[in-house]
């Protein structure tokens, strides 16, 4: 779905960067294009390398979800503590067949959230999560 997104932005952009720098000379537009072009091939492999960043761990008491590609961050987010879990997926993400799985918890700052997951396993990851929460809540 990203490669999707990178792809079309960068033919729009090199269009229109081609035909507005080829309204001075047919070479400059074809070098603009060209760079709006090598730019597209570079944002998309950092695409591909932050969607690959994307990792969760369900473990015994705890979700573990690792991001980051620069700066990676290592969420725990304890079953207990989840107050709810939501599943969206927006019209492009539905298109894919993709879905988001987000827990909230009381923490203002807890950015748990899992994306790119099939709808199947969305909806697995969800009903299991809630099912944990009830579970490590009720024995508090």
């Amino acid at each position: 779905m990203r490669r999707t997104e990178v792809a079309a932005v960068t033919v729009v952009v090199a269009l229109v960067v081609g035909v507005l720098a080829g309204l001075g000379s047919a070479w400059a537009g074809l070098v603009a294009a060209g760079i709006a072009l090598a730019l597209g091939v570079a944002v998309e492999l950092f695409v591909r390398r932050r969607v690959r960043a994307w990792a969760y761990a369900e473990r015994e008491d705890d979700l573990l979800v690792r991001r980051g590609v620069m700066f990676s961050r290592l969420s725990v987010v304890p079953y207990g503590r989840m107050q709810f879990i939501d599943v969206t997926a927006g019209p492009f993400e539905r298109s894919f067949g993709l879905a988001t799985v987000r827990m909230h918890t009381a923490a203002a700052a807890s950015d748990a959230r899992i994306p790119g997951l099939e709808r199947d396993e969305a909806a697995r990851l969800r009903d299991r999560l809630a099912e944990l929460g009830e579970a490590q809540a009720a024995g508090i």
